[in-house]
């Protein structure tokens, strides 16, 4: 089972100064060129202010944050899924989780990185400031990363993979016979409302309680027995699956 998860806007700082960016040892190592580009690409653009506020959408609060993107090859690191922070990642617990959970998690989670493409959950990146839809000068993301990224999935693709990424990251990387989640609320009438923002938090709860139960998943029908297992609601509607939200409340974890 391979679970791809996009990347957040905010990314926890610091990480282990002994330990700088290895493009030859994130997964995927093949992408070397490709992340190479990205890196020189957005260094230049973040070499002045004015070409920073516009290829990475900085306002005057988050500015500053155009300085990681010059150190990106001396900064520390820290594994990928310790990066990253906010709605969907925050759920995931990474700071009590044990080193079973992840090992699961570096055995199962993609990460979609803008600047370094799909890589592992265990992977040692710097802090960066890059979006799906930057332009860093003549180079562009969405024409950029697809097609490498399409390629370097295809080759990890064993048994299910569940996209649990926006649109914007899944365009990125293409995932061929990916499963796609819908994130649903159920009111009291059991009328089911597709959830916006807290669809991630959800897709956390998910991905932390698929690593803790150490579950065993090759595919959808597989899936759906661990979830009813668990408590958690996931049903085949309409040709696609829902995932109930409430069933993932911070208890059932």
């Amino acid at each position: 089972m391979t679970v791809l998860l996009p990347p957040s806007e905010t990314k926890r700082e610091g990480g282990d100064t002994g330990s700088t960016l290895d493009l030859g040892g994130l997964s995927f190592p093949e992408l070397s060129d490709e992340r190479a580009a990205v890196i020189t690409a957005a260094r230049s653009v973040s070499s002045e202010e004015s070409s920073a506020r516009a290829a990475l959408k900085l306002g005057p609060k988050s500015i500053a944050e155009r300085f990681r993107n010059l150190a990106l090859t001396t900064s520390p690191t820290l594994p990928a899924i310790e990066r990253y922070t906010g709605v969907l990642y925050d759920p995931l617990d990474v700071p009590g989780a044990s080193a079973a959970v992840r090992d699961w998690w570096s055995r199962h989670v993609v990460v979609q990185s803008a600047m370094f493409g799909p890589i592992g959950a265990g992977d040692l990146i710097p802090a960066y400031r890059l979006s799906h839809d930057a332009r860093l000068g003549p180079l562009r993301l969405a024409a950029h990363w697809p097609g490498p990224s399409r390629a370097a999935l295809r080759s990890r693709a064993d048994g299910l993979v569940l996209d649990l990424r926006s649109e914007g990251y899944r365009a990125l990387g293409p995932a061929e016979g990916a499963v796609t989640l819908r994130v649903v609320s159920v009111d009291g009438s059991g009328r089911r409302k597709a959830l916006n923002h807290w669809n991630k938090t959800a897709k956390g709860r998910l991905v932390s309680l698929l690593a803790r139960t150490d579950a065993t998943v090759g595919s959808m029908d597989d899936l759906a027995d661990w979830a009813s297992q668990v408590g958690v609601v996931l049903e085949r509607v309409d040709g696609g699956w829902d995932l109930v939200a409430e069933s993932l409340q911070p208890a059932a974890a």
